[in-house]
């Protein structure tokens, strides 16, 4: 977990720039274009919205609020500013717009974004104490980690978007019994939430205000909740989760790219009401952020480490995360990521609904290049996952990371363990 900023590495930052640019290009080459002005999810703009607001929010950030350079073009520039979470599809509908420019307009904008960020990477000073959005060079590593994430929730759409319209990506998926799920028991210790600004080179807003929490003992599923323990639910009244489908008389998953026969030994993914409801009907409840990390990163002897599995960055066989595959895994399947309690999957093969809704940890301040990113959503209607998803990066696995989603979203890559 200990990263510092020992000096600017521009070639380094420009790769990364450029590779974030190709897997959006990746992402973006699986849509069909008759369905770049859809919405398969009605929450969220269509997909050109997304092809102009990553290049968008990068030149905004950096060279236009941060630097200080003149626009490209304010209105598209305001036009791809921000996206949107409404509570309601009612409050989406307000945002629907039948105006979108042209792709090969937005494909324009787009290199001419990319252009002038190389060029500040390349040239420009972006790392300068003097000005607040450029200390530790806070607005370049921003937009590099602000793509990332987008890569994700890019995911979620496609996903939802028509097999007709999209182009398909062979995958290998493997089923097999479910484990039976025994509950460990995790001693009453203290869990360290956030971090300072030593310890990380980059980080969000919401991570800062590093916290000890004591947590008391608790016992906590091994594995997250599966498919097959989720059908238990259903066949006693529970809910159908989002990509559960019924084809005569057989219950199906929709994969990424195509339906299989339900995975009883893949993680459910389900929205954090459905979560809530689970754990009810099983006498039980979702573990606080707080035992998510004590579970994660605590140890018998009473120390912390970076990642459930130890110090080591994160590798492939650690879990199922940094788009080596875009669906679910049997849970089980990395035993060399399991914590020290040996819980397994606590990182990767699906985000994890925790009972704690997000807000600010102590000492909340907004970051100076993006100072909208959290406290927009500190309104107790949003939750914090933990953990990653087949498609998050591994950058973004780290110890204080949190992301959040509404508790009625069914779209996320989410699945969830109980606590008694």
């Amino acid at each position: 977990m200990q990263q510092t900023l020992a000096g600017l590495d521009r070639a380094a930052l420009i790769d990364r720039y450029r590779r974030n640019r190709t897997r959006s290009a990746e992402i973006f080459g699986l849509v069909a274009d008759d369905a770049f002005y859809g919405r398969p999810i009605p929450l969220r703009h269509p997909f050109v919205f997304y092809e102009g607001h990553i290049p968008a929010f990068s030149f905004l950030t950096l060279n236009e609020r941060a630097l200080g350079e003149g626009p490209i073009d304010a209105g598209y520039e305001k036009l791809f500013e921000r996206g949107i979470d409404p509570g309601t599809l009612d409050d989406a509908e307000r945002h629907a717009r039948s105006d979108w420019p042209t792709r090969d307009q937005v494909a324009a904008f787009a290199r001419a974004c990319d252009e002038r960020v190389e060029h500040a990477f390349s040239e420009s000073r972006i790392e300068n104490p003097d000005v607040p959005r450029l200390v530790r060079a806070q607005s370049a590593f921003t937009i590099l980690e602000h793509e990332v994430m987008h890569h994700e929730t890019l995911m979620y759409i496609v996903h939802q978007l028509d097999p007709l319209h999209k182009r398909r990506v062979v995958q290998r998926h493997d089923d097999r019994a479910a484990p039976r799920n025994a509950m460990r028991t995790v001693a009453a210790g203290s869990a360290t939430l956030g971090a300072d600004g030593d310890e990380i080179a980059f980080g969000w807003d919401n991570e800062f205000g590093k916290n000890e929490v004591a947590v008391p003992a608790f016992e906590i599923m091994t594995y997250p909740v599966t498919n097959a323990d989720w059908m238990a639910f259903v066949r006693d009244g529970g809910p159908v989760p989002e990509f559960w489908v019924q084809q005569s008389g057989e219950w199906r998953l929709r994969g990424t790219f195509e339906e299989l026969p339900l995975p009883e030994s893949w993680p459910v993914y389900v929205s954090h009401r459905y979560a809530e409801a689970y754990a009810a009907w099983a006498g039980m409840r979702l573990p606080t952020e707080a035992e998510y990390h004590r579970a994660a990163f605590s140890t018998p002897a009473g120390d912390e480490r970076a990642y459930p599995w130890g110090d080591d960055a994160p590798r492939p066989e650690h879990g199922n995360f940094g788009f080596v595959r875009f669906d679910p895994v049997p849970v089980g399947s990395f035993p060399l990521g399991a914590s020290a309690w040996g819980i397994n999957d606590l990182v990767g093969n699906g985000w994890e609904w925790t009972s704690t809704p997000f807000a600010p940890l102590p000492g909340f301040r907004p970051m100076a290049s993006y100072p909208q990113y959290s406290v927009d959503f500190f309104d107790d209607a949003h939750f914090v996952i933990k953990g990653a998803s087949p498609v998050t990066h591994a950058r973004l696995v780290r110890r204080s990371f949190r992301n959040w989603f509404r508790a009625d979203y069914p779209y996320v890559y989410a699945t969830f363990r109980c606590v008694a």
